[in-house]
């Protein structure tokens, strides 16, 4: 029986810790703008969010026209899908990445080209479906 009593000590000790742990990082990453990813679709879009960008001309002209704006390729950086399958990954010294996401109700392809100083939006286009 005194085991049993410990373990229910030692399981709510616990239970209050894990909560003000969480309360405490959850301060920290919203006062400090921390992000912690560790998985590949999280650890790409955060480092292309921390680039400085450029659009190809096709891009320029969409932004011109109305069509897509900054708040919207914010969102594809943001929230997107990365497509490993369709993306080169390997190349060198610049790779290409395709990121999925939906924008104002339509599913959108945003194709980028990743270099170490520079992304480049290259293009983006709405599915059929």
């Amino acid at each position: 029986m005194a085991f049993l009593k410990r373990l229910g000590y030692f399981m709510a000790g616990l239970a209050i810790g894990i909560v003000i742990l969480t309360f405490l990082l959850k301060k920290k990453t919203t006062e400090t703008g921390t992000e912690f990813c560790y998985f590949p679709n999280c650890r790409v879009l955060k480092d292309l969010r921390s680039k400085p960008i450029s659009f190809s001309d096709s891009i320029s002209d969409l932004l011109e026209e109305g069509v897509v704006d900054s708040a919207d390729i914010a969102s594809f950086l943001r929230e997107g899908s990365v497509v490993f399958s369709k993306s080169d990954t390997r190349s060198r010294p610049c790779t290409t990445y395709v990121i999925e996401h939906t924008l104002k109700g339509k599913d959108a392809i945003m194709k980028t080209i990743n270099c170490d100083s520079l992304l480049q939006i290259s293009q983006i286009s709405y599915s059929d479906n």
